[in-house]
């Protein structure tokens, strides 16, 4: 077979496997790589270590495969029209995050389908599946294999499937025929992505602070508070956060995903309230293979409380009382301020009780501000 037959054959390949966009790049250095060095070099990726240390990395593909020639890209829709329950104490959970699958196991899974038709044209060809985990841009390489431009949310937008779509990639030492790049930008003078963003997280158009990003903050900020002048942007955010992609005109006609896997799972807790009174166990058992178990049980019982805090609802003070009396520090803070958020005689009197046993400066620091502030006001 000729590179172009083989590339035509992936391609139909992808497409049967459930992907809704596929292209080809070849390997070279990413267009946007001395723009990541400067968006690292401001802080901007907050406690996202890995992305400094793996810096060096993302200069080329060739640090994940060898001799890599091409880049097979894919995109995999995840939308769903599932309205969010908006009801006090009940947590909204971003898209890609709703089903009952990990997607890295999901498109994992799929890539290596679609890697064993290349193997099976090419026996001697060499092939690493890449999702979410290795040191490559794979935005950058999906516009230049022609899947979309970068939106000013920096997000990869398609302009017929819009921007909720996982990506993912097979890079190998095969040279197929590229595809042409996607070059233009159709965001015009849009900024409603900007405008919308809760926690103004974008310091300009195309650069976002993933310290004051509500999915960094839910998701990737581990073992530390929220900090507290984001706790009120969070709003009831509990894992993830969706709102410049909600109010992008180019997802206004985004279909449901075909992958039973990514529609929202009803059995899926959503109660706040619940984060904060299951145990590592249970959470473990029922949230092991899922993207819940990114930030563990600790990150979404803090999430949970700042949810909780921010719904303004005294029937959530047994929840937050529990979480008053967290293993974790982080909780007992988060849950703390929570309770100021509902500030009255009966969560002083919490508060106060709490004060006299608590051994932590943080959640010390946290009551005290919250008593405080009553006095002051």
């Amino acid at each position: 077979m000729t590179a172009a037959e083989i590339a035509s054959q992936i391609k139909e390949e992808a497409k049967q496997l459930g992907f809704s966009l596929v292209g080809i790049a070849p390997a070279g250095r990413p267009d946007t790589l001395d723009f990541l060095h400067q968006w690292l070099s401001k802080g901007h990726a907050g406690e996202m270590g890995y992305m400094e240390r793996r810096k060096d990395a993302y200069e080329h593909p060739s640090g994940v495969l060898p001799d890599v020639r091409s880049l097979i890209l894919v995109g995999l829709n995840y939308f769903h029209h599932e309205a969010q329950a908006t009801a006090p104490g009940v947590g909204r959970i971003a898209k890609y995050a709703a089903g009952s699958a990990d997607y890295h196991d999901l498109i994992r899974k799929k890539l290596k389908q679609l890697s064993a038709v290349l193997h099976e044209s090419s026996p001697e060809c060499r092939s690493r599946v890449i999702v979410d985990t290795a040191p490559l841009l794979e935005r950058d390489f999906a516009r230049i294999a022609g899947l979309g431009w970068f939106g000013k949310n920096t997000m990869l937008i398609n302009k017929w499937k819009g921007s909720y779509f996982f990506l993912g990639g097979i890079l190998t030492d095969v040279e197929l025929p590229p595809d042409q790049p996607h070059l233009t930008d159709h965001c015009g003078t849009c900024t409603r992505c900007l405008d919308a963003c809760p926690t103004d997280a974008f310091e300009a158009p195309y650069v976002l602070d993933a310290r004051k990003c509500i999915s960094y903050l839910t998701i990737e900020l581990r073992g530390q508070p929220i900090p507290e002048s984001l706790r009120s942007g969070m709003k009831d955010w509990l894992f993830g956060c969706d709102v410049c992609q909600d109010v992008c005109p180019w997802n206004r006609k985004a279909t449901n995903t075909e992958e039973p896997a990514l529609l929202p799972d009803l059995s899926s807790a959503r109660d706040a309230a619940s984060f904060l009174i299951i145990t590592e166990e249970e959470f473990r058992a029922r949230y092991k293979r899922t993207p819940f178990s990114r930030p563990n049980r600790e990150g979404l019982a803090r999430n949970a409380a700042i949810v909780l805090g921010n719904s303004g609802d005294d029937q959530w003070v047994p929840a937050l009382k529990t979480g008053l009396d967290d293993s974790s520090p982080l909780v007992r803070g988060a849950s703390a301020w929570a309770l100021g958020e509902i500030l009255n005689a009966q969560t002083r009197k919490i508060l106060e009780n709490r004060r006299a046993v608590e051994t932590d400066d943080t959640v010390l620091s946290e009551i005290d501000r919250v008593l405080r502030s009553q006095v002051e006001h």
